[in-house]
């Protein structure tokens, strides 16, 4: 017998140095004057800006999903880091914070290293357009745990914010405007019944028409996470009084908005104040899913909701949309069982 090699047991070292090299620029190219050291050390460094005289770390972890299903169908790879990437710094930033670096996790059945560089170049994408630091991670080439040709994608996303400046909800009182944030899309969350619909109910392939969108399965399905930073940064650095924020992933409006809800308020949303895009709808009549089930399990268009008094309503809404987003006026807090009332 052969002496065997860690590459004949299917991990490639090589294939590893050469995805490294690769990344490294992709990372470096996203430093933020706080980032001490270079991408390959055993750890990061990242200096908290001296700004801050009570500073606060805000983190959080996420993944992109069955998403990356759609991924593997249609062999683009360079968008789901853009996800990965809005799926944590959206939610730091419901908390007041800025992101101030990124880490990722790669899991990968037989490591590629062009695969790699391209999931890593929209990582840093997304690093780019919330301004923070992508300053390392890991990738695993892992072949007894993935299928051929499929790879799981983690990240961790820390902000900091000024301790007397946190967004916690604590301030929402009956009277606040709901303002709402519009969506790119599905953003990251429904793709496992987003795919038994499209795949097995309607049949339909990654280069098919989306019936209602006029766009492919793979534009629609892919179309990244939209990342809400810049503007509500903007937002904040206005002055502008904001009681509370809430990103909307798993669960859709009711699932979120009342996370960040005190006791005795309650969102009361009209279904009027915006149209539900083309893909919700498609979806919807194709899987024949009640509403209810379709406002639990999607963002239904609506990617961020910010909740202020109603007299700054005006103001944070010509704000918010001077930034570069389509500001929706979805409703008001009333008092009552914490929770979400959609009427029409």
């Amino acid at each position: 017998m052969e002496p065997l090699t860690y590459r004949d047991a299917g991990v490639d070292i090589d294939a590893g140095d050469d995805a490294v090299r690769r990344i490294a620029p992709l990372a470096a190219a996203t430093a933020r004057p706080e980032v001490l050291g270079r991408v390959g050390a055993f750890a990061s460094f990242v200096a908290v800006p001296g700004r801050f005289r009570e500073p606060v770390l805000v983190s959080s972890s996420d993944g992109v999903g069955t998403k990356l299903k759609v991924a593997f169908l249609a062999g683009r790879h360079d968008t789901v880091g853009i996800d990965l990437v809005a799926m944590g710094v959206n939610d730091v930033l419901v908390h007041g914070a800025e992101p101030l670096y990124f880490l990722d996790y790669i899991g990968i059945g037989k490591l590629d290293p062009e695969r790699v560089e391209a999931i890593v170049r929209g990582v840093a994408e997304g690093c780019r357009r919330a301004g923070c630091a992508l300053v390392g991670g890991e990738t695993a080439e892992l072949p007894d745990l993935y299928a051929p040709g499929e790879y799981d994608l983690a990240g961790f996303a820390v902000g900091v914010v000024e301790r007397t400046r946190i967004v916690d909800g604590a301030a929402v009182r009956p009277g606040d405007a709901v303002l709402g944030l519009a969506a790119s899309g599905l953003h990251s969350n429904g793709y496992t019944l987003a795919r038994r619909i499209v795949f097995d109910v309607l049949g339909l392939g990654v280069g098919d028409q989306l019936p209602g969108t006029g766009r492919t399965v793979a534009d629609v399905l892919l179309e990244p996470t939209r990342i809400y930073v810049r503007a509500v940064q903007a937002l904040l650095a206005e002055g502008v009084e904001v009681h509370a924020m809430a990103h909307v992933t798993g669960g859709g409006l009711p699932g979120n908005v009342p996370r960040v809800l005190p006791a005795g308020c309650r969102a009361r949303i009209r279904r009027s104040a915006w149209r539900v895009p083309g893909v919700f709808e498609a979806l919807r009549d194709a899987g024949r899913v009640e509403e209810a089930e379709m406002f639990r399990t999607f963002n239904m268009g609506v990617g961020y909701v910010v909740v202020v008094p109603e007299a700054a309503a005006d103001r944070a809404a010509a704000l918010l949309a001077g930034a570069g987003e389509t500001v929706l006026r979805l409703g008001e807090v009333v008092a009552g069982e914490r929770g979400v009332e959609l009427v029409a």
